[in-house]
């Protein structure tokens, strides 16, 4: 494949204003959504407490979930490449709300019972959520991929990630007090309501390509770059279903899924359980916000790394990120002091956040191009929430037979497989009919 033109493009003030309008609502927006998605993380606990279900009755929800999100965004991708990232996004922030809601009301059907009705209302509602989260990456990717060029993409991904961790941050510092102060349920309703809140405000301001504001188009320089086929499923099929460059990311992301879900579905149950600390302590709360803040650095050093040092090319830099995961994981496996274990989180955090903005954040606006933007990523994003679904039932099943020692072994073979797919496509980059 031919190398990514290194011409940057040069855009005027006005531009830059829309656009960074566009995308910090885009942003804002996707990161309430990811406070509807790990709240769960943090009822975890509160749940098995309430109705007495075990790790294994939980974890069957959260795989019932990720599955519905994995297997909903490879049908949702073609869907959003074809309607648009703007309403694609608003699908999926109000359906959301409507069942971030609804699980949350839960707590007051308790007459029917702790077993498996109450269990199947919880994990319908769940499962709907995630339904409707599904939408929200891709949807932000196809936006994104008709406003940034190639040569912006690394460092802008960079942006989006610790704008996307801030959602994370907010849940970590909400959900710890809210279960600790209010009832459980409340884990549920808050986010709810910041989501609403972004939908209203992504409804007004945000638009699909630059000309829907008055701006002229401009050449992206990614895979779809002179290209004029129509978009159809053909044409999916062709640029990203079949392509073996974004089959091989897709497999990766699926080795990310188990290590990234079976990091974050857990940690805070570990923490409760196998540091004993509650989850309102100073200790996890300031672990909790270096999980974050090292997130957030991650996709930064991810996204300048990638374009400044290997030519915007993504494969190297999840490579690294993969390396890390592998140390992290090792650590956490050991588990010789908590200080080293929180260090570990930190550097797992880190390291996650390299390989996700680079692939499914990154790679899947460069293979998919703007006309297949969606597509790739709900793919990409997909499969990793399809590999994440083992961490559900699976590791509760685990974790319940084997405890907590189990957790960290289970995830470094993942990585490493990670690591060898990234290796085989170290070179890879787009390549448009327009040459580049």
């Amino acid at each position: 494949m031919s190398a990514i033109t290194s011409e940057r493009p040069v855009h005027s003030p006005e531009f830059r204003r829309r656009r960074a309008l566009n995308w910090l609502t885009l942003g804002f927006t996707y990161a309430s959504m990811y406070m509807g998605r790990y709240n769960l993380s943090f009822a975890n606990k509160s749940l098995s407490d309430t109705y007495g279900w075990d790790k294994t009755q939980i974890g069957s929800i959260i795989t019932i979930a990720l599955t519905i999100y994995g297997v909903s965004a490879l049908f949702n991708g073609p869907i959003a490449d074809r309607i648009g990232g703007r309403k694609a996004m608003l699908i999926g922030v109000f359906g959301a709300v409507v069942f971030n809601i609804a699980f949350g009301l839960g707590a007051y059907i308790g007459f029917l019972g702790t077993g498996n009705v109450l269990i199947g209302y919880f994990a319908s509602a769940w499962a709907l959520n995630m339904y409707f989260q599904s939408y929200s990456a891709l949807a932000l990717i196809k936006v994104n991929s008709g406003w940034f060029h190639v040569r912006e993409r690394g460092v802008f991904s960079a942006i989006f990630g610790s704008m996307i961790q801030s959602g994370r941050a907010l849940i970590f510092f909400v959900g710890g007090i809210a279960v600790t102060f209010l009832p459980w349920q409340w884990v549920f309703f808050i986010p709810a309501g910041v989501m609403a809140l972004m939908g209203v405000l992504t409804y007004f301001f945000v638009r699909d390509n630059p000309e829907d504001t008055g701006h002229p188009s401009f050449d992206t320089a990614d895979a779809s770059s002179g290209d004029t086929d129509k978009v159809n499923m053909a044409y999916l099929a062709k640029k990203v279903f079949t392509n073996p460059v974004t089959l091989t990311i897709a497999f990766a992301e699926f080795c990310t899924g188990f290590v990234r879900h079976g990091f974050e579905q857990w940690f805070p149950r570990y923490m409760q359980e196998a540091q004993h600390l509650p989850l309102d302590s100073g200790v996890f709360q300031k672990g909790a916000m270096s999980v974050v803040i090292a997130g957030i650095v991650g996709a930064f050093a991810a996204g300048t790394i990638s374009d400044w040092v290997f030519k915007s090319r993504r494969p190297p830099v999840a490579f690294v990120g993969y390396v890390l995961q592998i140390v992290s994981l090792a650590v956490i496996w050991m588990a010789p002091s908590l200080e080293l274990i929180i260090g570990a989180f930190v550097l797992n955090s880190f390291a996650i956040s390299m390989v996700h903005s680079m692939l499914s954040g990154t790679a899947s606006m460069d293979f998919g191009g703007k006309k297949a933007a969606a597509s790739a990523t709900g793919m990409f994003d997909g499969m990793q929430y399809i590999g994440g679904a083992a961490v559900g039932i699976g590791m509760g099943w685990m974790l319940e037979s084997f405890g907590w020692g189990i957790w960290g072994p289970s995830m470094i073979g993942f990585s490493f497989i990670g690591l060898v797919l990234m290796l085989k496509l170290w070179n890879a980059v787009p390549k448009g009919r327009g040459g580049h």
